[in-house]
């Protein structure tokens, strides 16, 4: 008996009530309805449930080097503007496919604001068409997702659509990632392959500040912010909010990115694994001897191959003894994965002394 049909024979069981991987009739429980921690903090924190991946391809499309990998069916929340929305597992939902996306030449991945679309097919015919969402994973990272609905077992085609982006971009970047791609992947859907995703309850550990860590994913960008000591630029220090990071830096020539005077620029990332915040509203002020030389200007979202996703404007200059206090009033417009969905919501103005 195939283990499928012996989850349709047995029916859906709880959970165990210990940690540790699950099988059987108590995975199947563990996605169509995974617990939820209590009391979970405003801030990152360890699910109850983790699960695996697996992959059904790697490639190029244009610029983009794009995968598709796959799990089973599963809550995640999404944000509009400053609320957040949860998204159940539906009865006819089939499998939850995810896109990476990253520039093909030097590896950083592509948080588009024009949006990714994952486009099923069986034979020709259309099954299922969905937006994917811009979403974070503490074991994925940065990529697009949602779940899909297929027509039973056997053979599709999956097309990726990636459509080209307003977002600013500086170096190496300027002028790319304009048109449209579609990235085409054949997968074999089989209920056998899809319960042979891991999945793992955490225990006493579920509901603690912290992150499971990322995955190694066959050479497939996670979006880690570039570590700090690799950024261009004066450092002007590390604040926190919403259990955000935020480093602030200046780089005083700013003609690398097409700015007269300075460039000011803002890396934001996750606690723990570090990857890219991207789609903020963040705004920075600069005061200089009780004199404003900036005022609450909103910093652009900009992809730089060297900077990565970022916050940036062109100022005069920063001067020791400024003071610099950056705001957000638009939190990620990114759907998360359990662990993530109560931080990065509500932010306190931050002040940097320079």
């Amino acid at each position: 008996m195939k283990r499928r049909d012996a989850l349709k024979t047995l029916g859906i069981g709880a959970l165990a009530a210990t940690a540790g991987c699950l099988g059987g009739f108590e995975q199947q429980s563990a996605w169509r309805d995974p617990p939820l921690v209590d009391d979970r903090p405003d801030a990152v924190y360890l699910p109850a449930v983790t699960e695996g991946m697996k992959m059904y391809g790697k490639t190029t499309a244009g610029p983009y080097g794009v995968a598709l990998t796959y799990s089973y069916p599963h809550r995640f929340w999404t944000a509009a503007g400053s609320d957040l929305g949860k998204t159940v597992v539906e009865a006819d939902d089939s499998i939850h496919l995810m896109a990476s996306l990253w520039d093909a030449e030097t590896g950083t991945v592509l948080p588009l604001d024009a949006g990714v679309s994952i486009e099923i097919l069986r034979d020709g015919d259309l099954v299922s068409e969905e937006v994917a969402y811009p979403m974070l994973s503490q074991q994925m990272g940065m990529h697009y997702g949602s779940n899909y609905v297929l027509d039973g077992e056997g053979d599709y085609e999956a097309r990726v659509h990636v459509g080209g982006t307003s977002l600013s971009r500086t170096g190496s970047f300027a002028g790319r990632f304009e048109s449209a791609e579609t990235a085409t992947f054949e997968f074999a859907f089989d209920t056998d392959d899809l319960y042979d995703v891991e999945l793992r309850r955490l225990g006493d550990e579920a509901g603690s500040r912290g992150a499971v860590p990322a995955m190694e994913m066959m050479g497939v960008p996670t979006g880690k912010a570039p570590a700090v000591s690799d950024l261009p630029g004066r450092h002007l220090g590390r604040q926190t909010s919403a259990d955000a990071l935020f480093d602030a830096f200046v780089v005083d020539d700013g003609s690398r990115f097409g700015v007269d005077g300075a460039y000011l620029y803002v890396s934001a990332r996750t606690p723990h694994n570090e990857f890219v915040l991207p789609m903020m509203g963040v705004r920075a002020t600069l005061e200089r001897d009780g004199t404003t030389t900036l005022d609450g200007a909103r910093l652009a979202r900009t992809l730089d191959p060297d900077l990565s996703y970022h916050y940036g404007t062109g100022v005069e200059a920063v001067d020791s003894g400024d003071a610099l206090t950056l705001s957000v009033d638009v939190p990620p417009q990114v759907a998360r994965h359990d662990g993530y969905e109560t931080a990065f919501m509500a932010f306190e103005p931050m002040r940097f002394e320079v």
